[in-house]
């Protein structure tokens, strides 16, 4: 009795925070998030980060298989979402760097 009350609170659970727009393309997330302001993307952040967390804390052992792919497929949704809310950095190494620095010396 109590595993199933806990399959169908995980599954109310899952249902309640489905991904607000299933199988989105990067194209179409970054339309939408060029659209929100700077307070809805952190306030988007904080939400992904909060189902995340809620997603970690579940007993994925007591999950049907259908249940688990529909979380796998959830994270995936919301990394991609989470990517886009992100700046972009370029991450330059010290030999890289360097390298860089020579080729202008020579140039200039």
């Amino acid at each position: 009795m109590t595993l199933l009350l806990l399959l169908s609170t995980i599954n109310l659970s899952a249902a309640a925070h489905a991904p607000v727009y299933p199988n989105e393309n990067n194209k179409t997330i970054k339309e939408r998030i060029s659209k929100m302001s700077i307070q809805q993307k952190e306030a988007r952040a904080m939400e992904i980060k909060q189902r995340v967390q809620e997603i970690k804390a579940i007993d994925k052992s007591q999950l049907t298989s259908d249940q688990r792919k529909a979380l796998r497929q959830e994270l995936k949704e919301m990394k991609k979402e989470a990517r886009q809310l992100s700046p972009t950095y370029i991450y330059i190494s010290g030999a890289g760097l360097v390298l860089i620095i020579i080729l202008l010396i020579i140039l200039l």
